[in-house]
C-alpha cells in the first residue's frame, strides 16, 4: 500500500486555469484519506489555492508535434525527475469529476506498475487484433519509469505522433513492463457511461454509474457543457426538449445529421454542478 498519496496534474496556457485546478483539489480533499499531497506542474501559478503545491513545467528537450490530436504536453511528466517526488504518483486531468473515494487508486496492484484507466473505444489497429487501449485521463506510474518513452519521443516527436496519434496509445504500447488497468467500474466516461441512450435521453438526465469514483470527460465535452445540457462546445442548446426537437426536424436545420443530433441530446447533469466545486 502507498503510504503518502500524491496526485499530480499539469496546466499550460489558458484553456483551464486556476478554477479547474482549485476545484480538482477540493474534490480530491473531500474524497481521500490523508496524508495526501497535490502537485500542479504549471506555467502560471496565479490564482491557485495555497494547498496546491505548484512547480514549474518539467523540461522537455523536444519540439512538440503539430497536426495531431494527442495531448503530447503530458510527455513532460515522463522525465527522470518530477520536482522532488519519488515513487508512485496518480495523474488526473483537470476536467474530470470525482464522485467517490480515491483510496483504491493507490491500493490497486503493484506500486511499481503503470496503471491506466481502460479506453472503452477498442478498435482494430496497426498493432494487430483488438488493441488494449489505455486512457491517461487518470493513470498511476512511478516517477522516472516512463523516461524511456520520453527519450523515444524526443528522438522524433512528429514521427511518434503521426504513428500513434494519441499520447495514451503510445504509453499503452510502450510502457516498460507493459501496463495494467484500473477496474473498469471505478472510472466512468461521461459520453459512454453517463449519457442516456436515445430516445430515453429526452426523459432522463445523465447519471453516475454504480461504484464509479471518477467521471472523465475526454474530447471537447467539459463539465460546464454537461451542466448546461449540451454535447460539447458546438452542441445545440435550447430552453426545452420540444424546441430542440423542433429545431432539428426543421427544413432549415443545417447542423450534423438529424438522427445524430437527436441521439446527442442531453438534459442538464445537475449532479456535476453539485460535485464540481470548491
Amino acid at each position: 500500500m502507498i503510504q503518502k498519496k500524491v496526485i499530480i496534474c499539469i496546466n499550460w496556457g489558458t484553456k483551464y486555469g486556476p478554477t479547474y485546478i482549485n476545484r480538482l483539489y477540493a474534490m480530491v480533499a473531500r474524497n481521500i484519506t490523508p496524508p495526501f499531497e497535490m502537485v500542479c506542474f504549471t506555467d502560471n501559478a496565479s490564482g491557485i489555492r495555497p494547498e496546491v503545491r505548484c512547480e514549474e513545467l518539467p523540461p522537455l528537450d523536444a519540439r512538440l508535434p503539430v497536426g495531431t490530436p494527442g495531448i503530447w504536453q503530458k510527455s513532460r511528466l515522463w522525465g527522470p525527475k518530477l520536482a522532488d517526488l519519488e515513487g508512485p504518483v496518480l495523474f488526473m486531468d483537470l476536467d474530470l469529476v470525482i464522485t467517490g473515494n480515491l483510496d483504491g487508486f493507490f491500493e490497486y496492484g503493484d506500486p511499481e506498475s503503470v496503471v491506466l484507466c481502460r479506453n472503452q473505444l477498442a478498435s482494430l489497429g496497426s498493432f494487430g487484433q483488438f488493441e488494449r487501449k489505455g486512457q491517461t485521463s487518470v493513470f498511476r506510474f512511478p516517477v522516472g519509469k516512463l523516461y524511456p518513452l520520453q527519450q523515444m519521443f524526443a528522438n522524433d516527436p512528429q514521427a511518434i505522433a503521426d504513428k500513434y496519434r494519441f499520447e495514451q496509445r503510445f504509453v499503452t504500447a510502450n510502457a516498460p513492463g507493459g501496463v495494467k488497468f484500473f477496474p473498469t467500474n471505478l472510472i466512468a466516461h461521461f459520453r459512454q457511461n453517463c449519457a442516456i441512450t436515445f430516445p430515453l435521453n429526452f426523459f432522463f438526465p445523465p447519471r453516475i454509474p454504480n461504484n464509479a469514483r471518477i467521471v472523465i470527460f475526454p474530447g471537447d465535452l467539459l463539465p460546464t457543457h454537461a451542466i448546461e445540457g449540451r454535447w460539447g462546445p458546438n452542441g445545440l442548446l435550447f430552453k426545452s426538449r420540444l424546441s430542440y426537437i423542433a429545431a432539428v426536424l426543421s427544413p432549415k436545420f443545417t447542423g450534423r445529421g438529424r438522427f445524430s443530433s437527436l441521439r446527442h441530446f442531453i438534459l442538464p447533469a445537475l449532479w456535476v454542478d453539485e460535485i464540481w466545486r470548491e
